[in-house]
């Protein structure tokens, strides 16, 4: 079974990326894109959302100088603004295949989004929304798997590069949004097991004190119910560590070859 961590820092919703974006300092923004393929990042996120009406100029920007420095690694263009996912699509390196964050079952993001995931043969997040909103329960959420699939794989997209993402809520909000999550993974690795689940740790803890112990639990929760990838800060080596543990004793990692080869790195926490 394959792995992959998609590195979630290089988004100017944090302080720190938006002061550099801003100051176009390249020399930090290419210190974290290392940092994170050093850690053990498969995929560089890329998002500036938040610069709306730069957005366009800023992604080229950012993918440009993060290539510089992270060439072998391929990026996840991340963006609600599909002329944005297209300038970044446009400047990836073709030696490797992007990711595009995201496409949903909503019907104009889907005609949106839908021609940039072929056109660039890319790998795509596939968020478990559609018109009437994001689901407030694991049969909805299904459903729209149920939906969303067929429609995918008949315009030619492989299962092996689609990743849902079942979006976690907070359990400080409802405390089944963690089960939500859990049995919706289930449900998509026993009947649909050639596609991946992926999702964003955060968002179970917030709200909530010592929030890293929670992200910590859900990662092994989620694990154990399937989830194959993941969106977060992989310079956390105690995340890490607990990502490389779970997949060996899942039996996910064939002769401990993930596992002994982060040791070697010195990519684990105390």
């Amino acid at each position: 079974m394959s792995f992959l961590i998609v590195g979630e820092l290089i988004n100017t919703s944090r302080k720190d990326i938006k002061e550099a974006v801003t100051a176009r300092d390249a020399e930090a923004i290419k210190k974290i894109a290392r940092n994170q393929v050093q850690a053990g990042a498969h995929y560089i996120d890329i998002n500036c959302g938040n610069f709306v009406t730069e957005e366009e100029q800023i992604m080229e920007w950012l993918v440009n100088i993060v290539q510089e420095v992270v060439e072998d690694t391929p990026l996840c263009i991340d963006s609600p603004n599909p002329k944005a996912l297209k300038v970044g699509l446009k400047l990836h390196k073709k030696t490797t295949k992007p990711m595009i964050n995201s496409i949903t079952a909503e019907k104009e993001r889907f005609s949106q989004v839908l021609p940039l995931v072929l056109e660039y043969n890319a790998k795509v997040v596939a968020l478990l929304m559609d018109d009437s909103g994001i689901p407030d329960t694991a049969e909805k959420r299904i459903a729209i798997v149920d939906k969303l699939l067929p429609q995918l794989l008949d315009e030619g997209v492989p299962a092996q590069d689609i990743y849902f993402d079942p979006l976690v809520k907070p359990i400080s909000v409802s405390n089944q949004a963690g089960q939500e999550v859990l049995q919706t993974i289930q449900y998509i690795k026993d009947k649909y097991p050639d596609v991946h689940t992926i999702c964003g740790l955060s968002n179970i803890s917030y709200g909530l004190p010592n929030r890293r112990l929670l992200n910590q639990a859900f990662t092994i929760l989620t694990m154990g119910s399937g989830m194959d990838s993941y969106i977060l800060d992989p310079t956390d080596k105690q995340m890490m560590s607990l990502i490389y543990a779970s997949q060996a004793l899942l039996g996910l990692d064939q002769f401990m070859m993930n596992y002994l080869k982060a040791y070697r790195k010195g990519l684990f926490g105390s």
